[in-house]
């Protein structure tokens, strides 16, 4: 009798022990240079799947490194538009990205980025590229002209391999 008790005793709290509340992580802010390219004075276009999940990890989907996915590996947050795409060594931030702008790119007018940016090295009917210090800035704009979409990249204008 005792046996069954004390197995039922043991049963009880183990189910109560899995049954502790567990909290969501806290993401913090995105806050992205985009002179220098980096994101929250930590996260590179080079930065590793580990490195961008510790430093930011409330992401929503993410691929690890030598995985037959489309894009290669990269950590996903659609809920805030930004992606990181660590095989291609790239960041994309869309038009609903939720964050900070070094400089007000999205939604600027394709005519006020020369203060900022100066000459594109690449001009295309619906994009631009801007060569930095780092590698390579590409804006995309939508039909009123107005910045919808950035990538950056430590590669050049002539080497990145983007995902399509």
């Amino acid at each position: 009798m005792k046996t069954i008790i004390v197995c039922l005793a043991s049963l009880l709290l183990s189910v109560m022990a899995s049954a502790q509340l567990k909290t969501t992580p806290k993401c913090p802010s995105f806050d992205i240079d985009i002179l220098h390219g980096i994101v929250n004075q930590v996260i590179l276009p080079t930065s590793t799947v580990g490195q961008i999940k510790l430093n930011l990890p409330c992401f929503t989907s993410f691929e690890e490194e030598g995985t037959s996915a489309k894009c290669g590996a990269g950590v996903f947050y659609k809920d805030k538009d930004i992606y990181f795409y660590t095989t291609r060594d790239y960041i994309e931030i869309g038009p609903a990205f939720k964050g900070k702008l070094s400089i007000p790119l999205l939604g600027a007018s394709r005519n006020s980025l020369f203060k900022w940016l100066g000459t594109p090295q690449i001009k295309d009917v619906t994009w631009d590229a801007f060569q930095t210090a780092y590698g390579v800035l590409i804006l995309y704009y939508n039909n009123a002209s107005k910045v919808d979409k950035i990538q950056f990249s430590t590669q050049t204008a002539n080497t990145i391999h983007l995902c399509e």
